[in-house]
């Protein structure tokens, strides 16, 4: 009986936070290591069908770099990245764009309508608009760039509102086209946030390979549970915040600016972290405001 009671009690501290967020508009991002786990995979998407039945109106955005690499090596390509982005030329953005949009993003579909939830993919080249991405090199200031990789300069939100009106999850991948309708890679979550920002969401949701933003990269119970935008730039400084963690928190701070209410970076492979983020009191992660 105990644990039944417990279990009520769990359902009643969920309640103002599914009163509160209900209608929201709630952008999840996820890749990296979980992709490999099928069962990691399957207990996101679970909770993001949890998340629409009780009203809230989710958006995945995905990523595929596993698969992508597996596909690579099949073939006799050898990967190549750099600044922690994939180097993309014309040959390997056509593998990108197969992999991502006819391989994982069906899945994805899949799994989430297995758990009773209407869902549908949505091909990212067919909603962002973006220009090859660029940059000048700290050590000599040529101009470098990756291949056919993109930075998103404009976003059409309508498909994924359409979606969302007709109460179907809809999954986003991590492409765009450009000027020229080539397609072109885009980092996942540089995507999410542009996608986050153009939907006016409540909330964007980074499920990260790290339990959340830590005080000291090198101890895991570090975690600041609650980071403001101002902060942010201190800890890049004495490295804190480094590697594949600045895209997340470079789109975090983005989307806070431009209107989103909070961003969230927590553990993909914590079992249901993402209801434990926005439905419990504690978190268990970090969120970002200003």
């Amino acid at each position: 009986m105990q644990k039944m009671i417990e279990k009520a009690a769990v359902l009643i501290e969920a309640l103002p936070y599914i009163q509160r967020f209900r209608g929201e508009t709630v952008v999840v991002k996820f890749g990296g290591s979980i992709m490999d786990q099928e069962a990691g995979v399957a207990s996101i998407l679970n909770d993001i069908a949890f998340m629409a039945c009780v009203g809230l109106r989710p958006v995945i955005v995905h990523g595929g770099g596993k698969a992508i690499n597996a596909e690579m090596k099949r073939r006799g390509l050898r990967p190549e990245f750099r600044d922690g982005l994939r180097v993309t030329d014309e040959s390997t953005v056509r593998l990108v764009e197969d992999v991502l949009n006819h391989r994982v993003n069906p899945h994805m579909v899949e799994v989430l309508e297995g758990f009773g939830c209407k869902a549908r993919g949505i091909h990212g080249d067919d909603i962002l608009r973006v220009r090859r991405l660029e940059a000048k090199d700290p050590a000599n200031g040529e101009v470098r760039d990756w291949g056919f990789v993109g930075t998103v300069e404009q976003v059409d939100p309508e498909p994924v509102k359409a979606y969302l009106s007709a109460e179907i999850v809809p999954a986003v991948t991590p492409l765009g086209r450009g000027p020229d309708r080539r397609v072109f890679n885009v980092n996942a979550d540089e995507a999410a946030s542009a996608l986050a920002r153009g939907l006016r969401a409540r909330k964007l949701v980074f499920l990260s390979d790290v339990p959340g933003v830590l005080s000291d990269p090198a101890d895991e119970t570090s975690i600041i549970s609650s980071l403001h935008i101002g902060e942010v730039e201190g800890l890049i400084a004495r490295g804190a915040i480094g590697g594949g963690m600045l895209p997340k928190i470079a789109g975090a701070v983005n989307a806070v600016r431009e209107g989103v209410s909070k961003t969230h970076i927590i553990d993909a492979a914590l079992p249901h972290s993402l209801l434990l983020e926005l439905f419990t009191d504690e978190g268990v992660g970090t969120e970002i405001l200003t």
